[in-house]
């Protein structure tokens, strides 16, 4: 484990993002206690906001990229990243604020992961690749295949966006892989089958706040299990009968 709790360690005023109810809990702290943790929730609940703070607080770009290099974020943090604190095992000294050229912390992040790609494909330490002449999810497993390996932290916001059944389940081993090697893997999503991987911590974010849920418990994984049985349950309500 490199990160085992975080905290706000203000209350700001009653402003975005800190309307947020998982955003408030944050000021009661929250225990990590798995190497592999999944934020879970609607959108709007928090998830990549926490995600990004936490890169803030390790020194990597909050838009994504790795820490350690003239691509991590040197302008201003979220404001969520300026009231978070994260404590840190001495693993977690060395591999997050240890050395620049020694730090292994990456944050992948879907919704920018091309963008980055154009600054730093075929630079050294990234990957040789050019992701434009790929499919999205054939250049999604380039960056994760080159960057998640191994001891270190690696952030993750809805890495399956364009990741099929059978390629959500090739990244679960990734993952798992990426634990028993001693790596944290601290991943935002929406899937059920990420979710599901054994032994991972899962913080189900919503009105309530933060709180530990078990994976068949999830609101998230009893609509889609609702969903496949009897989709036009779901259907009537969004479709137009005219």
């Amino acid at each position: 484990m490199l990160i085992t709790g975080l905290t706000a360690t203000e209350n700001p005023p009653a402003r975005w993002p800190f309307t947020l109810p998982a955003v408030r809990h944050l000021t009661h702290g929250v225990k990590l206690t798995a190497p592999v943790t999944f934020l879970v929730g609607e959108n709007g609940s928090g998830k990549s906001t926490i995600v990004e703070a936490i890169a803030d607080v390790c020194g990597i770009n909050a838009e994504g990229g790795k820490a350690g290099t003239r691509y991590a974020s040197t302008g201003t943090a979220t404001p969520l990243g300026k009231v978070l604190e994260a404590e840190l095992t001495s693993s977690g000294l060395r591999f997050i604020r240890g050395i620049r050229t020694k730090r292994r912390a990456f944050f992948f992040r879907a919704e920018t992961l091309f963008n980055l790609g154009q600054k730093v494909s075929g630079l050294y330490g990234f990957w040789e690749e050019k992701l434009t002449e790929r499919s999205h999810g054939e250049g999604f497993f380039t960056v994760l295949e080159r960057m998640v390996s191994g001891p270190g932290l690696y952030l993750m916001d809805e890495p399956e966006a364009a990741l099929s059944f059978g390629s959500c389940l090739r990244l679960l081993g990734l993952i798992d892989q990426v634990a028993k090697e001693g790596g944290q893997i601290i991943c935002a999503t929406h899937s059920p089958v990420l979710a599901s991987l054994p032994g991972a911590q899962i913080l189900e974010l919503g009105d309530h706040g933060i709180r530990i849920a078990e994976w068949d418990e999830l609101e998230l994984v009893d609509h889609w299990r609702r969903f496949l049985v009897k989709p036009e349950s779901y259907l009537r309500h969004v479709l137009d009968d005219g």
